[in-house]
């Protein structure tokens, strides 16, 4: 498609909007007019992306419901609302492949952080864990922490009674959820290392297909936590064995994403040729200094999967710095079974030897605790320490950087996050470039106030999707903004089977994102990253405004969107 085409030619070809780049200029929205009205809402003027790639085109959008139901030249006059986007780009809304919010939804369904940015469709239940199933080892655990934490009731066990809660409070934004295997495994067979009874795979692997034909859209993994790590490939394998039966996505966040990073791409790759499930590769990265070299054999292995038929593709943000628990330092047979018995652990003298010695080796590979910043805790005994490092902390309270480690994570339940500084720009810029990979922010939906507002979090929870447009394509020019938009819309779309979204055409959901060219940027930083960005002026969820001229209108049009599985 050539930037000359006419209009006509172009909309008769395929009816899909396509636009140029938008310059200066701000969005105003028009009400009242008083001739006949065709259209609940019209778009005028903007610079259209269709989510394909093509390049643009200038044309007007008309809306009816939560569809689109006309694109060219439409009067003004036809609208019962209209949006002049006059020197504004459109685009699908965003499409975050890779999200960690479920919860966060009860405490606060105008799901600030996230719609802001311009995303209209969350990917959550990552990193193998979603809040259901809940095992009954852990239920009065969860139950008490998300009271106290957040003040958010737990009523549900399953995927079910989770979906019944979501559509009860209503929400901004789309939201789809994998089932993760980590809660699979909690749910049938407990916390500890070990494998899986006959009985109790056959449990799991019913656990799979019941999850997906209650709507959820494939099986995630968190290779590097407990008790997922437990897993060996051939218990994977059969669990994705159903994944695929049922055409869902398996996600991973694999078993090392740094000096084992190559074998670990291998495991992963395996299991969906061995399985024939569409495999996803989580926040793809090369961690620590001293494997940063080998991005090339990673992007080379990729690309061979691709060539040999595997359907693969992976997800980044575009931060040079990750974000989990402190307790990631801590090794894996140590936090076997409840977090109380962790925390026996942690506190047993017989065992400080062999744990110190784990932990140096972890600092090994950071180079200092210098790299490692507390993010969040939960009592206000601890609150100094977030927007510290733990060496900082560590010297506050003049002890060794593992002493602080292990005294922290006892004395906040294992509730400490950290945000880690292990990763290269040029890396990077590499992997967000790369035909392979879309976008995932990795976060959660929150907002600069109440529950949701505390600690530090990592700034992805509120900039990945605008930093990506400003620096990464405005500025450094890594892709040409058709193609970004097309990895961040259509692409996710196909993968997690999204009907009619991800894309702008007649008869498709009128998921919208428009946005000030020159102007959208991330503002939220490490010291403080509760900042929503700029130059995202509108978003329409299903045809409903609710971000407009950067402000949340409070509208929840948001649904849920399940997987369409054949009886």
């Amino acid at each position: 498609m050539t930037k000359n085409i006419t209009r006509r030619h172009f909309l008769k070809r395929s009816s899909i909007i396509v636009a140029a780049a938008g310059f200066g200029g701000c969005g105003i929205l028009l009400k009242g007019c008083t001739s006949k009205k065709d259209f609940d809402i019209v778009i005028k003027g903007g610079h259209v992306f269709d989510g394909l790639g093509s390049e643009a085109v200038k044309t007007d959008i008309g809306i009816i419901g939560n569809n689109i139901k006309e694109i060219g030249l439409i009067s003004s006059s036809r609208g019962k609302t209209v949006i002049d986007a006059k020197n504004l780009a459109l685009c699908p809304g965003f499409i975050d492949v890779h999200d960690h919010t479920d919860v966060q939804l009860l405490v606060n369904p105008k799901a600030e952080s996230a719609i802001r940015q311009g995303v209209t469709t969350l990917v959550s239940g990552n990193c193998g864990f979603s809040p259901f199933p809940v095992a009954e080892e852990i239920f009065g655990e969860y139950k008490e922490n998300l009271k106290e934490e957040l003040d958010v009731e737990l009523t549900w066990r399953d995927i079910e009674g989770f979906f019944s809660r979501l559509e009860e409070r209503r929400m901004a934004l789309n939201y789809a959820t994998l089932v993760g295997q980590g809660s699979i495994r909690g749910a049938a067979m407990g916390f500890n290392d070990r494998s899986p009874e006959e009985k109790e795979l056959k449990q799991m692997k019913k656990m799979v297909a019941e999850n997906i034909k209650n709507g959820a859209v494939g099986l995630s993994t968190g290779l590097e936590y407990a008790p997922g790590s437990y897993a060996k490939i051939d218990e994977i394998i059969e669990l994705c064995r159903i994944v695929a039966q049922y055409g869902g996505v398996y996600a991973t966040h694999m078993r090392d994403e740094g000096e084992q990073l190559i074998e670990s791409l291998q495991e992963s790759i395996e299991v969906s040729r061995r399985t024939g499930a569409s495999l996803q590769i989580s926040h793809f990265k090369i961690a620590y200094p001293k494997n940063w070299h080998i991005i090339d054999a990673a992007l080379d292995k990729i690309e061979e999967a691709k060539n040999n038929g595997i359907s693969i593709s992976c997800d980044r943000y575009p931060y040079i710095a990750g974000s989990t628990g402190l307790s990631y330092y801590f090794p894996l047979w140590v936090k076997q079974g409840t977090t109380e018995e962790f925390l026996v652990r942690l506190k047993d003298p017989k065992l400080e030897e062999k744990l110190r010695a784990h932990v140096a080796e972890q600092e090994k590979k950071l180079g200092s605790w210098d790299k490692v910043v507390i993010s969040s805790v939960v009592s206000e005994e601890n609150k100094q320490f977030e927007g510290k490092s733990v060496l900082e902390g560590a010297r506050v309270l003049r002890k060794s950087p593992y002493e602080f480690m292990r005294d922290i994570l006892i004395e906040e339940k294992n509730r400490v996050g950290m945000v880690i500084f292990m990763m290269k720009e040029e890396n990077l810029e590499r992997i967000l470039a790369h035909p392979l990979v879309g976008v995932g922010a990795d976060a959660a939906a929150l907002a600069p106030y109440g529950p949701l507002g505390r600690g530090k979090p990592h700034p992805r929870h509120y900039g990945t999707f605008p930093r990506i447009l400003g620096r990464y394509v405005r500025e450094k020019k890594i892709v040409p903004m058709p193609e970004m938009v097309k990895k961040m819309t259509s692409s996710p779309a196909l993968k997690f089977g999204f009907v009619k979204r991800g894309v702008l055409r007649v008869d498709c959901f009128a998921d919208i994102v428009v946005f000030n060219r020159d102007k959208v940027i991330d503002k939220a930083t490490w010291a403080e990253p509760h900042q929503y960005p700029e130059g995202i002026e509108f978003v329409l969820v299903n045809g409903e405004v609710v971000i407009e001229r950067g402000e949340h209108t409070g509208s929840l049009p948001g649904k849920i969107l399940k997987k369409e599985v054949k009886a």
